[in-house]
């Protein structure tokens, strides 16, 4: 998960990624969608503990577990 800069109001800047993607799979934006943070939260609330980091912030996965680490 990266938290980039918000791009308005509503926007939280959270981007989630499984860590799989190639950078041409991201590139492609047909590959993407919008969510509320919350929905994302919901599926996976080991997200919700790090929600108030701050921009620039890039945390993965701890395998196995629902601890991030920053990279």
């Amino acid at each position: 998960m990266y938290r980039a800069e918000p791009s308005n109001d509503v926007d939280s800047g959270w981007q989630f990624f499984s860590g799989t993607e190639s950078q041409e799979y991201i590139d492609d934006s047909s590959n993407s969608a919008i969510y509320d943070v919350n929905t994302i939260a919901n599926y996976d609330p080991a997200i919700i503990q790090y929600l108030h980091y701050p921009t620039g912030t890039d945390l993965i996965r701890v395998e196995g577990s629902d601890e991030f680490i920053e990279v």
